[in-house]
C-alpha cells in the first residue's frame, strides 16, 4: 500500500515508517503542513491532530479517497470528534503499539476491499437482471416455495429479491449435484436456501427432499411442471425468454430462442438467412410461436 504519514514527532514518524517499510509498504513522510504532497493517490493517511498550524478537516477533505486514521495525543472534539465527522475512519492514542496501528490499517483496507467487491457484485446483478421485470410478479412469503419456469434466470432474480426483503443470507444449492443433501444439512437456520434443478431429481429423491425442507426457508426452481409438489407452488413463464436446459430442445423452441436472442441485433433479411429460412417463414414462425417483434 501507498501510505502517507503526517506527523511532527520525528522519532514516532521514523518508527512508523520503518515498520511499514518492513511490511512491504511504500511510505511518504510529511513533518509540516507545507511538506504535505500535492498528490492524493494514497491508500492510507496517518494524520496527527496535534500538529501546529494544520487544518485537519481540509486535509481529510483533500484525501477523501484515502483511509484516514488519526494519531491523537488526547481526545477532544477538535482532535477526534470533528475529524471523524469530516471523514476520518478511526483514531489511535499516542503512545501506541505498532501492531495495533497495523491492525487498524489492515482492518480498514479489508473493509474497503469488501465494500468494493460488494458494489461490483450488486452492479453485476443489476446488469444481468436488467431485462427481467418482476413488478407484476407477487412474491409469496410461504416456504417452501417452488417456482415452475422456463427461465431459471427469472427465479434467480426472485431469490435475490427475497434475500433483500428478508435481510438474510442466501445459500445456492444445485440438486443436480451428488452432495445436495449434505449442503442442505450444513446450511444455517436463518439462511434462505435456493435450490435449482428440481426437475432433474427422480421421484424418490424428490420425496426425500420434500421431507427434508418441510420447515426450511426455501425456494426451489424447476424447468418442468411438478404436479406432486406438496407445498406452495407458482408458475413464472416468460414467452420472450427460452433457455436451454438438460432436455433436448424442440425445433420450435430452438427457433424461438434464436429469434428472441438475435432479432434486435439483425434485420429480418439477415436473421432469416442465418436461420436458413425465408422472411415469410420467419414471419409465420413469429405468429405461430407468439414472438413479439422488437422494433
Amino acid at each position: 500500500m501507498n501510505i502517507l504519514i503526517i506527523e511532527n514527532e520525528v522519532y514516532l514518524a521514523q518508527k512508523v515508517v520503518s515498520r511499514l517499510l518492513d511490511d512491504g509498504h511504500q511510505c511518504v513522510y510529511a513533518e509540516t503542513a507545507n511538506a504535505i504532497p500535492d498528490e492524493t493517490d494514497f491508500d492510507i493517511v496517518l494524520l496527527s491532530t496535534s500538529m501546529p498550524n494544520i487544518n485537519c478537516s481540509e486535509i481529510i477533505k483533500k484525501f477523501e479517497d484515502s483511509i484516514v486514521i488519526l494519531l491523537v495525543s488526547y481526545i477532544s472534539d477538535e482532535t477526534v470528534t470533528d475529524p471523524i465527522k469530516s471523514g476520518a475512519k478511526d483514531y489511535i492514542m499516542k503512545p501506541f503499539i505498532m501492531d495495533e496501528l497495523l491492525r487498524k490499517i489492515y482492518h480498514f483496507k479489508d473493509c474497503r476491499q469488501l465494500k468494493q467487491e460488494l458494489n461490483n457484485m450488486r452492479q453485476y446483478l443489476e446488469f444481468i437482471f436488467r431485462d427481467i421485470d418482476l413488478e407484476d410478479t407477487p412474491l409469496h412469503s410461504h416456504f417452501p416455495l417452488l417456482i415452475e419456469t422456463n427461465s431459471q434466470k427469472c427465479v434467480d432474480k426472485i431469490a435475490f429479491e427475497f434475500s433483500y426483503k428478508l435481510n438474510t443470507p442466501i445459500s445456492f444449492i444445485s440438486l443436480s449435484k451428488d452432495n445436495w443433501q449434505r449442503d442442505i444439512q450444513n446450511s444455517k437456520p436463518k439462511e434462505l436456501l435456493y435450490l435449482t434443478d428440481y426437475h432433474t431429481l427422480k421421484k424418490s429423491a424428490k420425496d426425500n427432499l420434500n421431507a427434508i425442507i418441510e420447515d426450511k426457508q426455501c425456494i426451489l426452481c424447476s424447468l418442468e411442471s411438478e404436479d406432486d409438489f406438496p407445498y406452495e407452488k407458482t408458475k413464472l413463464k416468460r414467452p420472450d425468454m427460452v433457455v436451454i436446459n438438460d432436455n433436448i430442445m424442440t425445433i420450435n423452441d430452438y427457433v424461438k430462442l434464436m429469434v428472441v436472442s438475435f432479432q434486435s441485433k439483425y434485420p429480418d433479411t439477415e436473421l432469416s438467412k442465418k436461420l436458413g429460412i425465408s422472411r415469410k417463414s420467419l414471419w409465420e414462425k413469429r405468429k405461430k410461436l407468439g414472438i413479439e417483434k422488437k422494433k
